[in-house]
């Protein structure tokens, strides 16, 4: 039997969409994690993160994520945005998972010319290591 949504009653639909609610929008939103000076480093990654004080407030909101991707260390338009689909993809799996604060993917080192399956495994590798490495 479908219910209301399209799906099938029942069964819980998990949503993997990366929504605006799931997102750093404005500059603020982002100086705001920046200034916390909280941060994990990965071997080509920094996870720069703030809690969101505000959620026990207003419920929680869940993570939130902006990614920063510099083009002096990524000249490479394809490379850049390849990177950034592998991080809005790693996030969308984990966010349920995620303690509701906001998240700063920066770029820290050039990742290597390479586009291949090998540097890819190993840069989703290395944005799912910092994301279990985030305090709970």
């Amino acid at each position: 039997m479908v219910d209301q949504r399209g799906g099938f009653a029942g069964i819980e639909s998990v949503d993997f969409g990366f929504r605006k609610q799931h997102r750093l929008q404005t500059a603020g939103d982002f100086s705001l994690v920046f200034a916390d000076k909280r941060r994990l480093r990965g071997e080509i990654f920094d996870l720069h993160y703030r809690s969101q004080g505000f959620a026990v407030i207003f419920g929680p909101v869940g993570a939130r994520l902006g990614i920063v991707i510099a083009k002096k260390l990524a000249h490479r338009a394809v490379q850049r945005n390849l990177l950034k689909r592998l991080a809005r993809e790693t996030f969308r799996h984990a966010r349920r998972e995620l303690p509701p604060c906001d998240l700063v993917l920066r770029l820290a080192k050039p990742p290597g010319n390479s586009l291949d399956r090998a540097a890819r495994r190993t840069w989703r590798a290395d944005i799912e290591q910092l994301l279990i490495r985030l305090p709970r």
